[in-house]
């Protein structure tokens, strides 16, 4: 491994000698801390750069990392006149480049052609997330060995070569959004107002601007991929950066997606996510052998087929009705979702035929005083209350949380040579309390705001994964969502979409990582 230090030059510099940092060197966190003009630190860049390699595909991959934080500035007025750039925050990013990426349209001998060479900005969601799932799980050279169900590791955890990297096929960029990684507000600004659903994707907008101009890849071929919230981030980010910036982008890449939340947030004026969420529901009752033996003895995708049947046609109708709903139907439907959902009938017709997602996780195995999880119903655990009303945890979320945080911590510091002695936000309650929408009186949606970006750009193609046993961003309810996005045919075409045999995070299943790496890169190479 080789050590460096990089640049981000808005005019021409000379390249640095490659370093080795000693006891008497400060890191970059370090030095930034210490430079201070009176009464106020100044904020600056600090980033630090490595060398390494990688196997991918039986193929030697040189790359370099940068890591650290940029400085985003924000024009100011007074009275109507310009002032100048007032540091705002401090961004944290990990960017993966492979090594022999040229300008010229050769390329030079093994060389690599930025104007061919992808790149993909990568982020998760919460809202509060670090981007550390996304690079740690399924796109960075490394990954967390951490087992899958029935086989978890114990701490203290290990890294591992990632053999399913996405970097052979295209340079990646880790962003962590302000409040969570190391990403700051700067000292004298509040970090509530980045807290906030515009902000948070004016924000990070503005820093794949900034990336994008100082490392000179407006020429690349341009990537987003997000999950979860991170979805929703991204889909915002299709209109704000060609709107704003005038980047227009090749792909977005949507890992487990949400862009309409109606679609998943049951209240008693709106009963479309009971309909949604019912395959994942059977799904779930199917890997844990709770259907009834009509369903249960045939394949996954046997079931999935009858419960969205179901979900889309009887259940629907009959949801519709309401108290309308004549008793013997509503006995009939009562019966079906015993079936599809390995609940009791009678269970199911005390919560009026309208099990939300959090009582489904306690009650499926209650008989067992087992819960599944949210994240992942594969996994389980056991509350102390096993007669409560919701889940006093999430067991897919805890198995997780400790290996990619041990992880991420040693490898930022020993292998990427970051030093900070912040807390590196996981993922951030504070930032998830604090958060607002402004969507006053109305659900959070962004599904026309990238309907929009496909239509003035044409070329934008879409792709999306969806794991069969995720009960936080259900795959029916996705399928619902672009179904509804009203393009045209010849548009609809630039929308993919595959279904895993795992959970939120289906890149900790082996299998499914393996086949979410081929449809990845297949997406990012078309």
């Amino acid at each position: 491994m080789t050590i460096f230090t990089p640049s981000t030059p808005t005019t021409p510099t000379t390249p640095t000698t490659p370093t080795t940092p000693s006891a008497t060197t400060p890191s970059p966190a370090a030095a930034e801390a210490n430079d201070k003009s009176p009464g106020k630190a100044t904020p600056k860049d600090a980033l630090v750069g490595t060398q390494h390699s990688v196997v991918i595909d039986g193929k030697r991959i040189d790359y370099t990392v940068t890591c650290g934080t940029l400085v985003l500035r924000e024009e100011s007025e007074k009275d109507g006149q310009a002032e100048g750039e007032k540091a705002r925050a401090t961004l944290f990013f990990i960017a993966y480049t492979r090594l022999n990426i040229s300008e010229g349209a050769e390329g030079g001998p093994g060389g690599l052609d930025k104007s061919t060479r992808p790149i993909t900005f990568s982020f998760n969601g919460g809202p509060g997330s670090s981007s550390v799932w996304l690079h740690l799980g399924v796109l960075g050279p490394k990954r967390v060995d951490m087992g899958d169900v029935g086989a978890l590791k114990p701490p203290p955890y290990s890294l591992v070569n990632n053999v399913y990297s996405l970097l052979d096929a295209t340079d990646l960029v880790f962003i962590d959004p302000v409040g969570t990684g190391y990403s700051r507000a700067v000292e004298g600004e509040k970090a509530k107002p980045f807290l906030n659903f515009k902000k948070d994707i004016e924000s990070v907008g503005d820093f794949i601007r900034l990336y994008t101009t100082r490392y000179g890849r407006w020429l690349s071929p341009k990537y987003l991929i997000g999950e979860s919230y991170g979805t929703t981030r991204a889909a915002g980010l299709s209109g704000y950066l060609q709107e704003r910036h005038g980047l227009f982008l090749n792909g977005i890449m949507l890992v487990s997606s949400v862009l309409d939340w109606h679609t998943l947030d049951l209240t008693p004026a709106n009963d479309l996510p009971c309909a949604l969420y019912l395959p994942s529901m059977t799904a779930t009752a199917w890997y844990h052998k709770k259907l009834a033996p009509e369903f249960q003895a045939g394949s996954l995708h046997a079931a999935l087929q009858a419960s969205e049947a179901f979900a889309s046609g009887d259940y629907t109708l009959a949801l519709m009705k309401g108290a309308a709903l004549p008793a013997a139907e509503r006995e009939t439907i009562s019966h079906k979702l015993a079936a599809l959902t390995g609940l009791s009938s009678d269970f199911i017709g005390r919560c009026n035929l309208r099990v939300s997602e959090a009582r489904f996780f306690k009650e499926l195995l209650r008989d067992q005083r087992k819960t599944v999880g949210r994240l992942d119903a594969r996994f389980t655990g056991s509350d102390r209350d096993s007669g409560g009303e919701s889940i006093e945890f999430d067991p897919s979320f805890s198995a997780i949380a400790g290996p990619y945080t041990a992880v991420f911590n040693d490898y930022v510091r020993r292998e990427l040579k970051f030093e900070s002695d912040l807390p590196y936000e996981i993922i951030s309650d504070k930032v998830n309390q604090q958060w607002t929408f402004d969507h006053d009186n109305r659900s959070v949606s962004v599904s026309d705001t990238l309907r929009s970006a496909i239509a003035n750009n044409p070329h934008l193609r879409v792709f999306v994964a969806s794991g069969y046993y995720d009960l936080a961003t259900p795959y029916f309810a996705t399928r619902y969502t672009f179904n509804h996005l009203q393009l045209p045919p010849e548009l609809s075409a630039n929308i993919s979409m595959a279904d895993y045999e795992a959970g939120h995070m289906m890149y900790v299943h082996e299998p499914s990582l393996r086949q979410l790496k081929a449809d990845l890169a297949k997406f990012v190479s078309p």
